[in-house]
């Protein structure tokens, strides 16, 4: 039952998380007006906003003006609830818990939002740096340190290297491509995590996360001729595996 009811909690701040996907890139209010239908703008009655049910129970459609609804909707609230779930079968109901929620809800959104529009918003990823290195900073088991200012310096050097890495890669392939490789969003994104998971892990993520990216950009490029991919989902993905798994492969690797 608490398994369940920790689905149901996330998939609601998924319904949210669905409305800062929406609204931030059009840079509109995530709290004013109420949610409504993005072709008929009428208001969705509460009946009709149950995550992952309405969506069911509609097939998918509005009841008013009968457009389809994108399934997006359903897959960030389904998503939502297996991270909350995920996050308390590994660390109970602790701050641990409620710190990553925030951190891997904030990727779950810039994620979608760059598939979507090629952006990452800065509202969520310079907000997460600050929040990232004051959470260290206030709870030193979040980097798995004692002292307060270990880990505050952990979270520093995590936003240093991380974004410091992704600039340079870009930096170093405009020179040879001559056009811009790397975007700024992706620099902010990739301090962000560094600034929850620390420097180590936050190596860990920009090397793993053009394993995944590679893939995507050679079958866009076979199948659609795209040379522009957006980065911050590979990135977002390489560090959930990073939380849960980099430090068990980093001992493997070096130890």
């Amino acid at each position: 039952m608490i398994i369940v009811l920790s689905f149901i909690i996330g998939a609601i701040s998924g319904s949210f998380m669905n409305v800062c996907i929406y609204r931030l890139p059009r840079k509109e209010s995530v709290v004013r007006p109420r949610s409504h239908c993005p072709s008929c703008a009428r208001a969705i009655p509460w009946y009709d906003n149950v995550p992952i049910l309405s969506f069911l129970m509609l097939a998918g459609k509005c009841r008013f003006c009968k457009k389809r609804i994108s399934v997006v909707y359903p897959i960030v609230e389904i998503l939502s609830g297996l991270i909350c779930v995920l996050l308390f079968l590994t660390f109970g109901l602790t701050v641990k818990f409620f710190i990553l929620w925030y951190f891997l809800s904030a990727l779950v959104v810039v994620s979608f939002i760059d598939l979507r529009i090629h952006e990452i918003p800065d509202e969520i990823t310079l907000s997460g740096i600050a929040l990232g290195m004051v959470a260290a900073a206030l709870y030193p088991p979040l980097l798995g340190k004692v002292g307060h200012l270990s880990s505050l310096l952990d979270s520093f050097l995590g936003v240093i290297v991380g974004g410091g890495s992704i600039y340079l890669l870009g930096f170093i392939g405009e020179f040879i491509f001559k056009k811009e490789a790397m975007g700024g969003g992706d620099v902010k994104l990739l301090a962000m995590i560094g600034a929850f998971l620390g420097w180590k892990l936050a190596i860990f993520t920009f090397f793993l996360a053009p394993l995944s990216g590679s893939i995507v950009g050679i079958t866009l490029k076979i199948k659609k001729g795209e040379e522009i991919i957006p980065y911050g989902p590979h990135l977002s993905l390489a560090a959930v595996i990073a939380l849960f798994y980099g430090e068990r492969l980093l001992r493997g690797l070096f130890f």
